[in-house]
């Protein structure tokens, strides 16, 4: 999938990916996409409420290896 912005969020538990992903939504254009890897495994939820709560759109979610990645499009 293509993007615009990555942030490597792995090692950090909750609630840092979802803050820092809130900042790098923050300084993007909107419909722009920012794919986010994490490795803590309640970062499922958190991405699907994140998504949910603020509107941005969570476009695809994978896990390989124990690393999470999210497909976010900025609204």
């Amino acid at each position: 999938m293509q993007f615009d912005r990555e942030l490597d969020v792995k090692g950090l538990n909750c609630p840092l990916p979802i803050l820092r992903t809130k900042k790098a939504l923050a300084e993007m254009e909107s419909g722009q996409v920012l794919r986010v890897l994490a490795t803590d495994p309640g970062s499922l939820k958190d991405f699907a409420a994140f998504s949910r709560q603020t509107g941005n759109e969570l476009l695809d979610q994978r896990e390989e290896n124990r690393v999470f990645e999210y497909f976010l499009k900025r609204k």
